[in-house]
Protein backbone atom coordinates (compact mmCIF):
# COMPACT_ATOMS: atom_id res chain seq x y z
CA UNK A 1 0.00 0.00 0.00
CA UNK A 2 1.27 3.54 -1.21
CA UNK A 3 2.45 5.86 1.67
CA UNK A 4 0.44 8.39 3.01
CA UNK A 5 -2.54 6.59 2.01
CA UNK A 6 -5.79 5.85 4.03
CA UNK A 7 -6.79 2.74 5.44
CA UNK A 8 -10.45 2.26 7.54
CA UNK A 9 -10.10 0.47 10.56
CA UNK A 10 -12.75 -1.62 13.09
CA UNK A 11 -12.05 -1.23 16.41
CA UNK A 12 -13.39 -3.78 19.19
CA UNK A 13 -16.28 -1.68 19.86
CA UNK A 14 -17.55 -1.69 16.39
CA UNK A 15 -16.65 1.78 15.08
CA UNK A 16 -14.91 2.29 11.46
CA UNK A 17 -12.14 4.69 11.90
CA UNK A 18 -10.18 5.95 8.87
CA UNK A 19 -6.80 5.88 9.48
CA UNK A 20 -3.47 7.39 7.51
CA UNK A 21 -1.36 4.44 6.57
CA UNK A 22 1.49 3.69 8.20
CA UNK A 23 0.41 5.89 10.80
CA UNK A 24 3.38 8.45 11.66
CA UNK A 25 2.49 10.14 14.74
CA UNK A 26 0.67 7.77 17.48
CA UNK A 27 -0.26 8.38 20.58
CA UNK A 28 -0.92 5.61 23.40
CA UNK A 29 -2.96 5.98 26.41
CA UNK A 30 -2.62 2.28 27.06
CA UNK A 31 0.71 0.82 28.89
CA UNK A 32 -0.04 -2.87 27.47
CA UNK A 33 -0.60 -1.69 24.07
CA UNK A 34 1.99 1.08 24.22
CA UNK A 35 4.74 -2.07 25.05
CA UNK A 36 3.18 -3.34 21.75
CA UNK A 37 3.59 -0.94 19.02
CA UNK A 38 7.58 -0.90 20.48
CA UNK A 39 7.51 -4.70 19.92
CA UNK A 40 6.40 -4.09 16.53
CA UNK A 41 9.01 -2.30 15.98
CA UNK A 42 6.79 1.19 15.21
CA UNK A 43 8.55 2.93 18.52
CA UNK A 44 9.81 5.63 16.52
CA UNK A 45 6.17 6.81 15.66
CA UNK A 46 4.93 6.86 18.90
CA UNK A 47 4.87 10.49 20.00
CA UNK A 48 2.81 10.43 23.33
CA UNK A 49 2.87 8.06 26.03
CA UNK A 50 1.12 7.91 29.56
CA UNK A 51 2.97 7.99 32.97
CA UNK A 52 2.41 4.24 33.25
CA UNK A 53 3.67 3.41 30.07
CA UNK A 54 6.73 1.76 31.45
CA UNK A 55 7.75 -0.54 29.09
CA UNK A 56 9.88 -0.85 27.39
CA UNK A 57 12.29 2.12 28.65
CA UNK A 58 12.18 4.25 25.75
CA UNK A 59 8.37 4.67 26.27
CA UNK A 60 9.08 7.04 29.20
CA UNK A 61 11.14 9.28 26.35
CA UNK A 62 8.36 9.92 25.14
CA UNK A 63 5.62 13.13 25.86
CA UNK A 64 3.90 12.28 28.70
CA UNK A 65 0.27 13.00 28.42
CA UNK A 66 -0.71 12.23 31.95
CA UNK A 67 -2.77 9.14 33.61
CA UNK A 68 -4.65 6.49 31.76
CA UNK A 69 -8.05 8.06 33.82
CA UNK A 70 -6.58 11.75 33.76
CA UNK A 71 -5.47 12.46 30.33
CA UNK A 72 -3.68 15.87 29.64
CA UNK A 73 -6.25 16.44 26.55
CA UNK A 74 -4.19 19.41 25.11
CA UNK A 75 -1.00 17.67 25.39
CA UNK A 76 -1.88 15.24 23.36
CA UNK A 77 -3.89 17.33 20.64
CA UNK A 78 -0.49 19.23 20.47
CA UNK A 79 1.11 16.53 19.14
CA UNK A 80 -1.35 16.11 15.91
CA UNK A 81 -1.60 12.36 16.22
CA UNK A 82 -3.15 10.86 13.34
CA UNK A 83 -3.49 7.52 15.69
CA UNK A 84 -4.59 6.91 18.89
CA UNK A 85 -4.66 3.57 20.75
CA UNK A 86 -6.88 3.60 23.81
CA UNK A 87 -8.40 1.30 25.37
CA UNK A 88 -12.43 1.04 26.69
CA UNK A 89 -11.88 0.09 30.39
CA UNK A 90 -8.63 1.60 31.41
CA UNK A 91 -9.67 5.18 29.65
CA UNK A 92 -11.73 7.81 30.41
CA UNK A 93 -15.29 7.38 28.09
CA UNK A 94 -15.38 11.44 28.34
CA UNK A 95 -11.90 11.77 27.20
CA UNK A 96 -11.65 9.39 24.85
CA UNK A 97 -14.86 10.63 22.75
CA UNK A 98 -13.63 14.11 22.93
CA UNK A 99 -10.35 12.92 21.40
CA UNK A 100 -12.05 10.84 18.99
CA UNK A 101 -14.05 14.32 17.72
CA UNK A 102 -10.29 15.32 16.62
CA UNK A 103 -8.69 12.38 15.57
CA UNK A 104 -8.72 8.99 15.02
CA UNK A 105 -8.93 6.74 18.03
CA UNK A 106 -8.78 2.85 17.56
CA UNK A 107 -10.41 1.48 21.08
CA UNK A 108 -9.94 -2.13 22.50
CA UNK A 109 -12.33 -4.27 24.14
CA UNK A 110 -10.55 -6.51 26.07
CA UNK A 111 -12.17 -9.16 28.19
CA UNK A 112 -10.36 -12.77 26.80
CA UNK A 113 -7.28 -14.21 25.27
CA UNK A 114 -8.95 -14.37 21.96
CA UNK A 115 -10.01 -10.25 22.72
CA UNK A 116 -5.97 -9.92 23.10
CA UNK A 117 -4.98 -11.73 20.17
CA UNK A 118 -7.55 -9.92 17.84
CA UNK A 119 -6.03 -6.57 19.26
CA UNK A 120 -2.47 -7.51 18.76
CA UNK A 121 -3.54 -8.57 14.79
CA UNK A 122 -5.25 -5.50 14.24
CA UNK A 123 -2.17 -3.09 15.75
CA UNK A 124 -0.36 -5.10 13.33
CA UNK A 125 -2.81 -4.57 10.44
CA UNK A 126 -2.78 -0.29 11.55
CA UNK A 127 0.69 0.08 11.65
CA UNK A 128 1.67 -2.15 7.96
CA UNK A 129 3.36 -4.36 10.45
CA UNK A 130 1.27 -7.70 9.61
CA UNK A 131 4.13 -10.31 9.88
CA UNK A 132 5.46 -8.30 13.08
CA UNK A 133 1.91 -8.81 14.74
CA UNK A 134 1.80 -12.94 13.35
CA UNK A 135 4.97 -13.85 15.07
CA UNK A 136 4.25 -11.99 18.04
CA UNK A 137 0.70 -14.05 17.87
CA UNK A 138 2.77 -17.31 17.17
CA UNK A 139 4.92 -16.46 20.22
CA UNK A 140 2.04 -15.72 22.49
CA UNK A 141 0.36 -19.14 21.64
CA UNK A 142 3.36 -21.15 21.92
CA UNK A 143 4.38 -19.17 25.73
CA UNK A 144 0.82 -20.36 26.80
CA UNK A 145 0.66 -23.79 25.72
CA UNK A 146 2.83 -24.87 27.99
CA UNK A 147 1.57 -27.18 30.44
CA UNK A 148 0.86 -25.64 33.91
CA UNK A 149 0.49 -27.45 37.12
CA UNK A 150 -2.89 -27.49 38.07
CA UNK A 151 -3.77 -25.62 40.74
CA UNK A 152 -8.09 -26.38 40.61
CA UNK A 153 -8.41 -24.05 43.74
CA UNK A 154 -11.29 -21.39 44.65
CA UNK A 155 -9.53 -18.63 44.18
CA UNK A 156 -9.67 -14.61 44.65
CA UNK A 157 -7.70 -12.36 43.09
CA UNK A 158 -7.70 -9.06 44.69
CA UNK A 159 -6.06 -5.91 42.71
CA UNK A 160 -6.98 -3.38 45.26
CA UNK A 161 -7.26 -1.73 48.95
CA UNK A 162 -9.31 -0.07 51.25
CA UNK A 163 -11.70 -1.25 49.81
CA UNK A 164 -10.61 -4.36 48.91
CA UNK A 165 -11.69 -5.06 45.03
CA UNK A 166 -11.53 -8.01 42.97
CA UNK A 167 -12.30 -9.10 39.15
CA UNK A 168 -15.57 -10.78 37.74
CA UNK A 169 -16.03 -13.08 35.46
CA UNK A 170 -16.05 -10.92 32.59
CA UNK A 171 -12.36 -9.53 32.73
CA UNK A 172 -9.09 -10.46 31.06
CA UNK A 173 -7.88 -11.30 34.41
CA UNK A 174 -10.09 -13.65 35.28
CA UNK A 175 -9.99 -15.70 31.67
CA UNK A 176 -6.19 -15.79 32.33
CA UNK A 177 -7.23 -17.64 35.64
CA UNK A 178 -9.41 -20.00 33.87
CA UNK A 179 -6.70 -20.84 31.38
CA UNK A 180 -4.25 -21.60 33.98
CA UNK A 181 -6.64 -24.00 36.49
CA UNK A 182 -7.85 -21.38 38.69
CA UNK A 183 -11.29 -21.19 40.05
CA UNK A 184 -12.33 -17.74 40.03
CA UNK A 185 -14.97 -17.00 43.79
CA UNK A 186 -16.15 -13.92 41.90
CA UNK A 187 -18.95 -15.56 40.36
CA UNK A 188 -20.96 -12.42 39.17
CA UNK A 189 -20.18 -10.47 35.72
CA UNK A 190 -19.01 -7.38 37.88
CA UNK A 191 -16.12 -6.53 36.69
CA UNK A 192 -13.87 -5.12 39.92
CA UNK A 193 -16.83 -6.02 42.57
CA UNK A 194 -15.80 -4.34 46.15
CA UNK A 195 -15.72 -6.30 48.71
CA UNK A 196 -15.57 -6.07 52.71
CA UNK A 197 -14.09 -8.32 55.26
CA UNK A 198 -17.10 -10.11 56.09
CA UNK A 199 -17.24 -10.67 52.25
CA UNK A 200 -14.30 -12.15 52.01
CA UNK A 201 -14.65 -14.25 54.89
CA UNK A 202 -18.24 -15.88 53.42
CA UNK A 203 -16.48 -16.22 49.86
CA UNK A 204 -13.98 -18.60 51.88
CA UNK A 205 -11.21 -18.79 49.69
CA UNK A 206 -8.83 -21.81 49.30
CA UNK A 207 -6.18 -19.05 47.72
CA UNK A 208 -5.84 -15.29 47.49
CA UNK A 209 -3.85 -13.77 45.44
CA UNK A 210 -2.32 -9.91 45.61
CA UNK A 211 -1.53 -8.24 42.58
CA UNK A 212 1.95 -6.18 42.19
CA UNK A 213 -0.54 -3.71 40.44
CA UNK A 214 -2.65 -1.25 40.58
CA UNK A 215 -2.06 -1.42 44.48
CA UNK A 216 1.16 -2.34 45.02
CA UNK A 217 0.40 -5.13 47.78
CA UNK A 218 3.78 -6.58 49.75
CA UNK A 219 4.74 -9.06 52.59
CA UNK A 220 2.89 -6.95 55.17
CA UNK A 221 -0.85 -7.36 53.39
CA UNK A 222 -0.72 -11.50 53.03
CA UNK A 223 0.29 -10.90 56.87
CA UNK A 224 -2.94 -8.65 57.17
CA UNK A 225 -4.98 -11.14 55.25
CA UNK A 226 -3.83 -14.14 57.25
CA UNK A 227 -5.45 -12.52 60.19
CA UNK A 228 -8.42 -12.76 58.29
CA UNK A 229 -8.51 -16.12 56.79
CA UNK A 230 -5.93 -18.81 58.79
CA UNK A 231 -6.49 -21.27 56.91
CA UNK A 232 -6.40 -19.83 53.13
CA UNK A 233 -3.20 -19.88 51.10
CA UNK A 234 -2.25 -16.20 50.07
CA UNK A 235 0.46 -14.90 47.83
CA UNK A 236 1.57 -12.07 46.00
CA UNK A 237 1.38 -12.42 41.26
CA UNK A 238 3.22 -10.36 39.37
CA UNK A 239 -0.26 -8.12 37.91
CA UNK A 240 1.53 -7.69 34.35
CA UNK A 241 1.57 -11.26 33.58
CA UNK A 242 -2.07 -11.48 34.70
CA UNK A 243 -3.28 -8.02 33.05
CA UNK A 244 -0.89 -6.87 30.21
CA UNK A 245 -2.97 -8.05 27.38
CA UNK A 246 -0.39 -7.40 24.67
CA UNK A 247 3.06 -8.82 23.24
CA UNK A 248 3.87 -9.17 27.38
CA UNK A 249 2.32 -12.17 26.93
CA UNK A 250 4.88 -14.00 25.61
CA UNK A 251 6.87 -13.81 29.06
CA UNK A 252 3.42 -14.82 30.79
CA UNK A 253 4.15 -18.55 30.27
CA UNK A 254 7.38 -18.95 31.87
CA UNK A 255 6.09 -17.01 34.50
CA UNK A 256 3.16 -19.25 35.09
CA UNK A 257 5.41 -22.23 34.66
CA UNK A 258 8.39 -21.12 36.50
CA UNK A 259 7.83 -18.38 38.92
CA UNK A 260 4.81 -17.98 40.12
CA UNK A 261 4.86 -19.69 43.40
CA UNK A 262 1.87 -21.39 44.93
CA UNK A 263 2.35 -23.01 47.87
CA UNK A 264 1.45 -27.03 48.68
CA UNK A 265 -2.45 -27.46 49.78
Amino acid sequence: MPQNDHITQTDQLGRNIEIPFPPKRIVSVVPSQTELLFDLGVGDSVVGTTWFCVHPEDARKKTPVGGTKNLKLEKIASQHPDLILANKEENNQQQIEWLAERFPVWISDIRTLEDAIEMIRNAGEMTGKKDEANDIIFRIKASLQIDFPIHAKRTLYLIWKDPYMSTGTDTFISSVMKHLGFINVIATETRYPELSIEDIKLLNPELVMLSSEPFPFKEKHIRELKNILPDTKVVLVNGEMFSWYGSRLIEAGNYFKNELLIPDF
